[in-house]
């Protein structure tokens, strides 16, 4: 009883010290200071993690699991009244929803084409990134979500509220999901807590939360083997951005044909309305992935480890590539033959190599990974998302691989330590070392 009233007591004063961190992390924005900000996002991992520790095992009241969302409820409200300081993509969501609002087709002009001239004001448009040059980037089910947002108010705040409430359907799926996985309900917090969903969600508004609440929906729906809804589910999150698709072997069921026709006829379904644009329908993306270096090889930062070591790089990165594609093939086709129970862990596997094989330049694209966290806890992926927020040191960029390589290398670095720190304690469960076993 004791224990538990000490563990009781922590957990609130690390809510208190998060709420007032969040605060902290306001103000710097405020006044501009990026680097204070991150400094503030990474002190703020750590109080996280401790509170993940408190809770891995579960135990905690339905009055202590209520006070866990109301904190995490009062970050994101805070977060969201703000204005965005990281990241300026949420103009260009409130700018497509206008877009589509006048009958026109996103994919077909640049912001600041003269046929979207009337579409301009003093609020919005000034700030949209690339507008002289780059149509929209988002797939179709993104640009749905920002003619709805839109539809509430042409605003950012209306537009984060749009993607919070998105969000907010993620968390309750995911609190159902634990509890038909028979797995602690506070593990909620896992998510609820992290400072990348709050900063990137609520402070951002980045459309990754929509991303969340489709991934989740496709994990539950295939634990109820509901193969259209696990197919149509996973499609929507894959057209929201396309990071998603890398986890389709992990739900898949052999044999199962259902699952790829409901995946195949949504994102048919959901092209349909924007076909008029031809091949524009992939928008800024080929350009996109030039500009990010990925398709010199220089965004990648294991390709630039290995270029810093070996004389590869007159090679260009095609062997980068075929070795990344190798491996997901590889981990894709050994999550086919799991057990049936073992889907949530291949699904995070899967998330996790792609994200490290591609290595992104900005801290939001490793959000969507911290729901599949909940389900299969590995200290190394918390690790990692809560270290991203490192790669804020830099402006970001496929041209600036030489400032990021010391930020990857503490983020990464780090990751793969405990990557195989697990690899050995899972061999020692399985071979009967237990002075291992007896670790953590």
């Amino acid at each position: 009883m004791k224990v538990d009233r000490w563990r009781m007591w922590a957990l609130t004063a690390i809510g208190a010290t998060l709420l007032m961190m969040t605060g902290v992390g306001l103000w710097r924005q405020h006044v501009y200071d990026t680097d204070g900000f991150t400094i503030t996002a990474l002190v703020q991992g750590a109080f996280y993690l401790a509170a993940v520790a408190l809770t891995w095992r579960g135990g905690l009241s339905r009055r202590a699991l209520a006070a866990v969302l109301a904190v995490a409820a009062l970050m994101r409200l805070a977060a969201l009244l703000a204005p965005p300081y990281l990241s300026d993509d949420i103009n260009r969501y409130v700018w497509d929803g206008r877009v589509e609002a006048a009958g026109i087709n996103p994919y077909r002009y640049i912001p600041s084409d003269p046929h979207l001239a009337t579409l301009r004001d003093d609020a919005i448009y000034p700030k949209i990134n690339r507008s002289d040059y780059a149509p929209t980037i988002y797939p179709p089910v993104a640009e749905y979500i920002f003619f709805v947002g839109t539809r509430i108010h042409e605003s950012l705040t209306a537009m984060k509220a749009t993607l919070l409430a998105f969000e907010l359907a993620g968390v309750l799926l995911l609190l159902r999901l634990l509890q038909d996985s028979h797995l602690p309900r506070e593990r909620i917090l896992i998510y609820a807590w992290h400072p990348l969903t709050l900063w990137e969600f609520a402070g951002s508004g980045h459309v990754d939360a929509a991303i969340v609440t489709f991934v989740v929906l496709a994990l539950w729906a295939r634990r109820r083997q509901a193969a259209w809804l696990t197919g149509s589910a996973l499609a929507a999150a894959a057209l929201v951005k396309f990071f998603p698709a890398v986890l389709f072997p992990a739900l898949y069921r052999r044999w199962d044909w259902r699952m790829p026709l409901a995946a195949a006829a949504t994102i048919v379904i959901a092209y349909l309305p924007f076909i008029g644009a031809g091949s524009a329908v992939f928008g800024f993306l080929p350009d996109y992935l030039r500009e990010e270096g990925l398709r010199s090889g220089a965004g990648f930062f294991l390709w630039n480890l290995a270029t810093s070591v070996t004389p590869l790089e007159h090679l260009g990165p095609a062997p980068y590539l075929a070795l990344a594609a190798a491996a997901l093939l590889a981990l894709a086709v050994h999550s086919l033959f799991i057990p049936e129970d073992r889907y949530p862990a291949a699904a995070l596997t899967l998330a996790v190599a792609a994200m490290v094989l591609l290595s992104p330049h900005y801290p939001w694209y490793f959000a969507w990974i911290v729901p599949l966290i909940c389900l299969t806890p590995r200290l190394s992926v918390l690790y990692l998302t809560v270290a991203c927020p490192l790669l804020y040191f830099v402006p970001g960029g496929g041209n600036l691989e030489g400032a990021r390589m010391p930020f990857e290398w503490a983020i990464y670095g780090p990751f793969a330590a405990l990557v195989a720190l697990e690899l050995w304690r899972q061999r020692a469960a399985r071979t009967g070392i237990s002075w291992i076993k007896g670790v953590g």
